[in-house]
């Protein structure tokens, strides 16, 4: 089954997130399918996230269930998560 899930990057207390389509056996910080974009939460308001819409549309379309996290991402871009659900553009 494939997941979309977050993916830590940075270093120690600045925390940098990149969002990947990824098999839900692999780790945490494993091998990505395919790299969906990225998500900063330290940056200013507004210079926060770069996440293909398009590609994320995609993958729900074909079954991949978001994290928790993501699904709270995706909402606060405006885009519902909910797999099957038409995605709209942010």
């Amino acid at each position: 089954m494939v997941v979309l899930r977050l993916k830590r990057m940075g270093r120690a207390h600045k925390p940098f997130y990149r969002l990947g389509a990824m098999d839900k056996r692999s780790p945490r910080d494993g091998r990505v399918i395919e790299h969906l974009g990225w998500f900063d939460p330290t940056a200013p308001e507004g210079k926060q996230h770069a996440i293909k819409v398009d590609r994320v549309r995609y993958w729900l379309s074909v079954g991949a269930q978001p994290s928790q996290t993501v699904t709270d991402l995706l909402r606060r871009l405006g885009c519902d998560a909910k797999p099957g659900t038409p995605v709209a553009s942010a």
